[in-house]
């Protein structure tokens, strides 16, 4: 008797209106184990870098690698078609708005990784006075790699662990699927310095004072 067998419930396996050579063609499964297993076989992710890390991540796409073989070779130009979003490189002031509006307008569900040192802390250039010190401070990241630049190698091993926190969601409590839906990150404003339009209250208040 196969494994898929013997996970049938008894009633199934020894009603006879099941044909036995049918028996091998049927398996119980949940909503949220097919609609997991699509999502992380059919990442679309957008196609755009910042820095010196984008180009591992190009070689990550070519043939050596393979990115096709875990179904995410098609890169989208489009954030309205893409669902993942690697941050790959330096953030500067001047890029992070521009990188939050190319966020707000990707569909849910939608994931971020943040790959390389200065993506997810500022890296070398972290005391520098135009470098954002992670992006993370803005919008979420699912996935952290480290490196400067990270091989090719690890950027896969970063897909694979994406892979597997898809694997552990649940329709029932994603946010996306919530009647309130997901709610758009705010576009900070960059004047002499870069702010942060989630605490402008507390900056109002602190001028004020």
């Amino acid at each position: 008797m196969t494994q898929l067998q013997t996970n049938l419930p008894e009633e199934i396996k020894n009603d006879p209106r099941v044909p036995a050579e049918l028996n091998n063609n049927v398996f119980i499964t949940t909503l949220d184990k097919i609609y997991n297993w699509g999502r992380k076989r059919s990442m679309w992710p957008m196609l755009f870098g910042l820095a010196c890390c984008a180009i591992e991540m190009i070689c990550t796409a070519a043939s050596r690698h393979d990115l096709a073989r875990f179904g995410w070779e098609l890169m989208r130009a489009s954030p309205r078609q893409a669902d993942l979003m690697i941050v790959s490189g330096t953030v500067t002031k001047k890029m992070l708005p521009q990188i939050i509006r190319l966020y707000n307008q990707m569909p849910e569900p939608r994931y971020v990784v943040a790959m390389g040192a200065c993506a997810t802390s500022g890296g070398p250039f972290k005391e520098g006075y135009n470098v954002v010190s992670g992006i993370d401070k803005f919008i979420p990241v699912d996935v952290y790699i480290p490196g400067c630049p990270p091989r090719p190698e690890a950027l896969l091993h970063g897909f694979l662990r994406l892979q597997e926190k898809i694997d552990k969601q649940s329709i029932r409590s994603v946010p996306w699927y919530q009647k309130e839906g997901g709610e758009a990150v705010p576009v900070p404003v960059l004047g002499p310095d870069l702010v942060d339009m989630r605490r402008a209250q507390e900056i109002a208040e602190k001028t004020a004072a």
